[in-house]
């Protein structure tokens, strides 16, 4: 799709002069004669960028482009000059303007301004759509079962702290998006977030991905290399399954935590580096502490601000909107048009036990959406031990379920209320994806 460009300038024959040249390149392109007619044209015409005369009665294009940016409306602007204003237009420049063209204006020089002021604001849409799927992919669902929100809630007021936080809980939890989301909400936000896995490599290894080694420190080792707490300098440092490092690089993690200084692998000059550690294991410390496997010091060090997050099976009442989210994430993924999960389906969700907890699910809707024909995902869908999952039967759960509807179906019902019927706004309030809630609707018999 052709660059859409607005030329706004007092004098026809300019006009006529920048349409011509600009149409005969493939832009498609709208003309205003002043300013105000140029305002109501960019909302409109919705241009990518606009070339702007600076000296114009009424209204100059200063004082335009000081109104669009008022407006939070960001389009490059080209300042247009004669030779007389070329400082106006540097200064234009310093009010967010992005280049300037001098009249009468040389066609190649227009051409590259013109090319070069789209290239980079095309730029900075694809960096701004990158950082969103970059912070959608890795955004802490919370959920809204007691224990998550708990959980959430320690974290955050850990986060402004500079303590060490070690996650707790069982595999697939979401302990590292937990210490991303600790570190976007710290004052270390802007600095790098580094994950380290300390399982599956060895000592030296491992020993030389945190702390870095020396040329020559050992066979293979033909240059400097920076580990992985030099790299993070001023940010966080995430060790996952710390409670496997061995015996030897725990007094070494030890002697970090206390002095803040480390010396490369083959090298004897210490390095002094800002870094925030956020440790996760899915072991039990205390045991191995009392079976000598793991340094009573270093847990206790590491074990400042402890958080326990849960297992699915013990928060299933986040499983819809996990399920949603997941279903959103990996249906942009593979360019799938999925709406919806079934009710049928959600059923059979809320009755697996999750043994792979969060990970599991994502996993699971992930298969569904790729195997799946849509628009809604299916029981079929589901992998068989998911599908045979049975659903408890007692008479205690019964009640609770029966209960929990009727609590759900009182706040639906009053959200629509004072929604006056709108679903968007009611799923707004609720803090529920439309989708979700239009599944409860019919899932719960709401008119």
């Amino acid at each position: 799709m052709p660059n859409k460009i607005l030329i706004v300038d007092d004098e026809p024959f300019n006009l006529d002069l920048l349409e011509q040249e600009l149409t005969d390149r493939g832009y498609v392109i709208e003309r205003a004669a002043n300013g105000g007619e140029a305002l109501g044209k960019v909302h409109s015409f919705l241009p990518d960028l606009i070339l702007l005369d600076y000296q114009m009665p009424d209204m100059n294009g200063l004082e335009v482009l000081k109104e669009l940016r008022s407006r939070g409306n960001d389009v490059p602007v080209v300042m247009i000059t004669a030779y007389g204003t070329i400082e106006r237009a540097v200064q234009a420049m310093k009010e967010g303007a992005y280049d300037f063209i001098p009249k009468p204006f040389d066609p190649d020089h227009l051409t590259l301004v013109v090319q070069k002021a789209l290239e980079r604001q095309r730029l900075k849409r694809d960096v701004e759509i990158l950082s969103e799927e970059v912070g959608e992919r890795y955004r802490l669902v919370v959920g809204k079962s007691a224990k998550i929100l708990q959980a959430a809630e320690l974290a955050k007021k850990a986060a402004a702290s500079k303590a060490t936080v070690l996650l707790l809980g069982e595999s697939g939890t979401g302990k590292e998006l937990f210490a991303r989301a600790i570190h976007n909400w710290s004052d270390r936000n802007k600095s790098s977030f580094v994950a380290i896995n300390c399982v599956g490599l060895s000592r030296e290894l491992l020993e030389s991905d945190l702390f870095g080694h020396e040329r020559g420190a050992f066979t293979g080792a033909h240059e400097l290399k920076k580990g992985k707490m030099e790299l993070a300098d001023g940010g966080t440092v995430f060790l996952d399954e710390v409670g496997d490092i061995t015996p030897e690089l725990q007094t070494k993690l030890l002697r970090f935590l206390q002095e803040r200084e480390f010396e490369r692998v083959g090298g004897n000059k210490p390095i002094s580096v800002d870094v925030r550690i956020v440790a996760a294991t899915n072991r039990d410390l205390d045991g191995a502490v009392k079976e000598g496997r793991f340094r009573e010091d270093l847990y206790h060090r590491l074990n400042v601000i402890p958080i326990t997050l849960p297992p699915l099976r013990e928060r299933k009442e986040d499983i819809p909107e996990l399920a949603d989210f997941f279903l959103e994430r990996f249906s942009k993924e593979t360019k799938k048009r999925f709406t919806a999960i079934a009710a049928e389906t959600e059923e059979r969700l809320l009755s697996y036990d999750w043994p792979g907890n969060v990970r599991e699910l994502a996993n699971v809707i992930e298969r569904a959406v790729v195997l799946g024909q849509g628009p809604e995902i299916t029981p079929d869908d589901l992998p068989p031990r998911v599908i045979n999952a049975e659903p408890e039967a007692t008479s205690e759960t019964t009640a609770y379920h029966e209960a929990m509807d009727a609590h759900r179906r009182g706040l639906i019902v009053k959200a629509l209320t004072e929604a006056q019927g709108n679903r968007a706004t009611a799923a707004k309030a609720l803090g529920l994806h439309r989708t979700h809630l239009q599944k409860l609707l019919k899932s719960l018999g709401i008119e």
